[in-house]
C-alpha cells in the first residue's frame, strides 16, 4: 500500500494506494486518525485497487473521530474497486463522497 498525507488549504489529504487490506489497514488508519489530530480529512481512493473489510474499518473509525471532534471527513476520487466494495456495505450513503478535492473543500 502507498500512503500519502498533504495539507491542501484546511485538510489534510491522506492518499492511499493499491491494496488497503489486513496487512496495511493499520498503516492506513494511523495515518487517518493522526491527520484528524490537527484538521480535517479528506481520503483519496483513486489509486485504490482493492479494499476489504480492515480497510474499509479504518474509514469508518475516521468518520466516527472527525464527526465527534466536528471535523470535515470525506472521500474523493474513489475508485470503481473501492467504490463497489462501499456500496456492498451501503457505506456510500454514509461518507461524503466527491469526484475532486476542490470539489469536497467548495462542498463546506
Amino acid at each position: 500500500m502507498k500512503c500519502r498525507i498533504r495539507e491542501h488549504g484546511a485538510v489534510h489529504v491522506v492518499a492511499l494506494g493499491g491494496d488497503v487490506d489486513m496487512s496495511s489497514s493499520p498503516e492506513a488508519r494511523q495515518a487517518i486518525l493522526q491527520s484528524l489530530e490537527r484538521r480535517g480529512v479528506l481520503v483519496d481512493l483513486s489509486e485504490v485497487e482493492y479494499i476489504d473489510s480492515s480497510g474499509v474499518a479504518s474509514l469508518v473509525e475516521g468518520y466516527q473521530v472527525a464527526r465527534d471532534k466536528g471535523l470535515k471527513f470525506g472521500l474523493v476520487g474513489v475508485s470503481p474497486s473501492a467504490l463497489l466494495v462501499l456500496q456492498l456495505a451501503h457505506l456510500d450513503r454514509v461518507f461524503p463522497i466527491h469526484v475532486t478535492v476542490d470539489d469536497a473543500l467548495a462542498d463546506g
